[in-house]
């Protein structure tokens, strides 16, 4: 073999490849050093990260990078370029600041094939600008107000199961999450269990989704070439190709339901129904209106029940936290009424409660994954162009620069002014959950409000506490034993009770749930 190469046209070549080689590395020194990282490997790169990435509590492993390398830490993965973002002034200054130069991966298998690039959180380009602007419109403060009455309502229906049925309190979270959202969207009734169609058909394409967008799944998110294969040698094709026809379908018929109902005269509120009549404005078509319903169903689902899920084992965790909580309730509402969304401006702990709560447990910890357009430089290190740049949340929101050295414990107190009083920003959301840029979402008023109104009913009717398990031990797990793969995280497994706060509680939240349920049977009627 070395004879051949050095005989004929073998050595010009591999002179030809060694001089590419040099100039490479020479124009990457010119262009300025990479961030730091963990070693790579040649060729394969940080290979071994790649399925890290989809095991339990990834974010926690770039914590440590963080702690490591610093504001940036680089990874490659078979070439391909990987930046972590770890500190608000980084992020900041690249996802909010320089906006423009960061856009959307593209999914093969999740965006191009089983979305058909109707998954406006995923994709870019006219498509995401339209469904974005759409959606956008639909979820604002002011435009929410009118749903404030269901959000009530189910917030009733929720306080009332966790104080007769704790012990199905994860049940009793993913059924109040899935009701609210499909009664905004679709103007359907109260769920009245996860068995629902609507909710399969969710849950469904959401654990699709997540499986597609899990690293390591689908070895051609790193090679896109290879979805050139004939479908023989890439079955996942057929497979994806045949979940978006099923799932467009079943969209469809959805929001076909509320669109008829629209057009026939009845003038019931829905999301729906808001996009219908906005449909040409945003020139989106039925599909697409149904997959941007579709998506935002999606997209809240996981988040907002994740939130919940933490919000119980903090109160067991933080007794007196739910104490103050609880005083303050009691000073502002009292006994002889249940909360309503005119209190939220007079409980500023209770605000800053939640704020607090997805600061220091970002339900999605990895936040939006982005990708650089051209070469990008922060603090004289280079982020070459068509980088995956991950803004990792969970250490961004504990960044001791803008939170102080306490920045790892939970502490309401930090969101207020120093007399309590007051939310020290009432306009900005004092963490970084929610993303950054033109991808932050634009779900998070609906968020703030679904949170207000489920904390504050469960907290004025109930106090929350530990519940012994099978062998009779009260055991409290570590908030640090999170859970979770791919992007969600979750609090470790515990079983809470919810006792009566005062007497009347029951009587009361069984009189409001029941009076809830009969105003939709006559609604139906």
């Amino acid at each position: 073999m070395l004879t051949m190469i050095y005989e004929g046209t073998g050595f010009p070549v591999l002179v030809s490849l060694l001089i590419i080689a040099l100039a490479i590395l020479y124009l990457q020194g010119n262009r300025g050093p990479l961030p730091p990282g963990p070693p790579r490997l040649p060729i394969v790169g940080n290979l071994k990260y790649l399925t890290v990435l989809g095991k339990p509590r990834p974010w926690h492993l770039f914590y440590q990078f963080a702690q490591q390398y610093g504001p940036l830490t680089y990874l490659e993965l078979l070439g391909k370029p990987v930046v972590i973002i770890s500190s608000a002034k980084a992020a900041t200054e690249l996802l909010d600041r320089r906006a423009s130069n960061y856009s959307r991966p593209h999914m093969v298998v999740g965006g191009e094939y089983l979305s058909g690039n109707l998954n406006f959180a995923i994709s870019n380009g006219d498509i995401w600008r339209r469904m974005r602007r759409a959606s956008q419109a639909q979820l604002g403060v002011k435009t929410l107000i009118r749903f404030q009455d269901i959000q009530t309502d189910e917030g009733v229906l929720f306080a009332y199961e966790m104080l007769t049925q704790p012990e199905k309190r994860k049940e009793n979270i993913l059924r109040v999450t899935a009701s609210v959202i499909l009664s905004i969207l679709y103007d359907q009734p109260p769920l009245r269990s996860l068995d629902d169609p609507s909710v399969r058909l969710m849950d469904k394409y959401a654990d699709k989704m997540h499986k597609a967008a899990q690293p390591g799944t689908y070895l051609v998110e790193i090679l896109p070439v290879l979805k050139y294969l004939p479908t023989f040698f890439a079955p996942w094709k057929k497979s994806a190709k045949k979940d978006f026809q099923a799932f467009s379908s079943m969209f469809l018929r959805k929001y076909e339901v509320v669109k008829d109902r629209m057009l026939s005269g009845e003038q019931r509120p829905s999301l729906c129904a808001m996009l219908t009549e906005s449909a040409s404005r945003h020139e989106l078509n039925d599909l697409e209106s149904a997959w941007a319903a579709a998506i935002l169903y999606g997209t809240a689902y996981d988040s907002t029940s994740a939130s919940l899920a933490w919000f119980f084992l903090i109160m067991i965790q933080f007794p007196h936290i739910q104490r103050k909580a609880q005083e303050e309730i009691d000073t502002v509402i009292g006994r002889s009424r249940l909360p309503s969304f005119s209190d939220m401006d007079h409980l500023p702990y209770i605000c800053a409660l939640i704020r607090e709560m997805l600061r220091w447990r970002p339900p999605a910890p990895f936040g939006v994954v982005y990708q650089s357009v051209k070469d990008d430089y922060f603090d004289g290190q280079i982020i070459p162009g068509g980088s995956l740049c991950i803004p990792n949340i969970w250490t961004i929101n504990r960044d001791p620069q803008i939170y102080g050295a306490d920045a790892n414990e939970f502490r309401p107190e930090r969101h207020l002014t120093p007399d309590g009083k007051r939310l020290k920003d009432e306009k900005e959301e004092s963490h970084f959950t929610f993303g950054f840029g033109k991808r932050i979402c634009i779900g998070r008023y609906f968020a703030n409000k679904a949170l207000f109104i489920d904390i504050t009913m469960i907290l004025w009717g109930m106090s929350i506490k530990p519940s012994p398990n099978d062998s009779g031990q009260i055991v409290i797990p570590s908030t640090s034993e999170d859970v979770g793969e791919g992007f969600i995280s979750l609090p470790p497994p515990f079983e809470c009770r919810c006792e009566p706060r005062f007497a009347g509680v029951e009587a009361t939240l069984k009189q409001a749930h029941d009076a809830v349920l009969l105003g939709h049977m006559m609604a139906e009627v």
